[in-house]
């Protein structure tokens, strides 16, 4: 490649960069504009209930996302089921949850087997009363370009991360509707929104989600149910999966910076938890900067992310070939460790950020 080509490419890379947060930046102006005017008009918070759950139900609760808000949950004196398949994560969940104050209930379930979700669902409302709030986490991925993924593999990550959500979803529901009271929340993604290279299948089962999401939510308006779904949209998070989802990259998975501590993405579901009256909450500039300028410019993000999708999300070190993966068995299970809330990217990591 010539020396004017390489300048090239790295003029028309920074285009692409300055039109997309130009659009994005303009596009957060109007929304907190017209956040602001709503605000006015109703002479109020958009927010005018707060919800006080008592029992909650918190999926992929072994690690990550699931693991800090089940810990922030404790804090508050809740009951806090905790739903995933490795038990040892689950037994260090549980700890958390009791040191913070809480009281906590493992159960090692696989959220991709509905039998399995209903009768921890059973048990949960046996031993510690009626669901509140159920909040759907677990997910698994696999690090890959398309082609080098197994169609057994696509499905499972399909089943974990998408039918894991409707299996929740319908034990909560099932036992929600005839109290006509509780709460879901899912947990979303950016990338729901805006598919990368690399992780076709997280990213089809989190576009799958956003639509399930908003048929749902149609439907309980029309039945003017009292119960309420609502997503929360996350940036990239620095939690345990880019240490045991399946990679085949040549070098070690990472997140797409601006890179988030789990506490973050926490808060942000517990405010979803208290104001569910809200269709849909962003967090992170990074999670709004990427949902509206694919909304109006999403043939240049094509562009980007064909430049840059892939050396973003590798480090420079080259992968561990006896790196576990977690796709058909839990690596934090009987026989396995502890991985905690947090993966491997603290000192890259932020620990505030902006909630919409």
């Amino acid at each position: 490649m010539t020396r004017a080509s390489v300048r090239a490419n790295a003029v028309r890379s920074n285009f692409y960069r300055y039109v997309i947060a130009a659009n994005g930046y303009c596009c957060i102006r109007a929304v907190f504009a017209i956040t602001h005017l709503l605000r006015t008009c109703r002479g109020g918070p958009l927010s005018g209930h707060h919800y006080v759950p008592r029992v909650v139900v918190v999926t992929g609760a072994s690690g990550g996302i699931g693991r800090a808000t089940a810990r922030m949950l404790g804090g508050r004196g809740y009951q806090v089921a905790l739903l995933a398949r490795g038990e040892t994560g689950l037994s260090g969940a549980a700890q958390d949850v009791e040191a913070a104050g809480g009281t906590a209930l493992p159960i090692a379930t696989d959220t991709a087997d509905h039998r399995g979700v209903e009768a921890a669902a059973d048990r949960i409302e046996a031993e510690l009363g009626p669901i509140d709030v159920w909040v759907n986490v677990a997910f698994t991925s696999v690090f890959a370009r398309f082609d080098d993924i197994e169609p057994e593999e696509y499905r499972r990550v399909t089943d974990v991360t998408y039918h894991g959500y409707v299996n929740g979803t319908r034990a909560a529901l099932a036992r929600m509707r005839p109290r006509n009271h509780g709460v879901i929340v899912q947990v979303g993604s950016a990338l729901g929104h805006r598919g990368i290279p690399l992780q076709t299948a997280y990213c089809g089962a989190k576009h799958a989600i956003e639509g399930f999401h908003e048929a749902l939510r149609t439907e309980l308006m029309h039945e003017d149910s009292n119960i309420k779904v609502t997503i929360v949209e996350m940036p990239a998070v620095n939690t345990p999966q880019f240490s045991w989802v399946l990679s085949r990259l040549p070098q070690k998975a990472q997140p797409v910076p601006p890179i988030y501590q789990p506490e973050v993405a926490a808060r942000g579901v517990l405010k979803a938890i208290d104001h569910p009256q809200r269709r849909a909450r962003w967090v992170g500039l990074s999670t709004a900067g990427t949902i509206l300028a694919n909304r109006v410019a999403g043939g240049l993000l094509d562009r980007y992310l064909a430049h840059t999708g892939f050396s973003s999300q590798q480090t420079d070190q080259p992968r561990d070939t006896d790196q576990p993966s977690n796709l058909w068995e839990p690596v934090d299970g009987s026989d396995g460790r502890d991985f905690g809330a947090h993966g491997a990217f603290d000192e890259r990591s932020h620990g505030a950020g902006w909630i919409g």
